[in-house]
């Protein structure tokens, strides 16, 4: 793993933020040449909407035919 001091991590942070988004390596910040802080690419998630509600809704029924017309319906007055 690739270690950087942080003055120099503060003057490059963009570069350095963009070479571990391209390369998916992290890098190890150190303060007085201990390490302090580690900069480690964001997993990638998937954005997916198909499928997202898949287990968690259930159908009942027939949801593809027309409902009754209203005149069928039960009026409670």
């Amino acid at each position: 793993m690739k270690t950087i001091p942080a003055g120099e991590f503060k003057s490059k942070c963009l570069q350095l933020m963009d070479d571990v988004q391209r390369t998916r390596k992290p890098i190890t910040i150190t303060k007085r040449g201990k390490p302090v802080a580690k900069l480690v690419p964001v997993e990638q998630q998937k954005d997916e909407w198909f499928g997202r509600l898949k287990g968690r809704v259930r159908i009942v029924g027939d949801i593809e035919s027309p409902i009754d017309p209203p005149e069928a319906w039960e009026s409670s007055r």
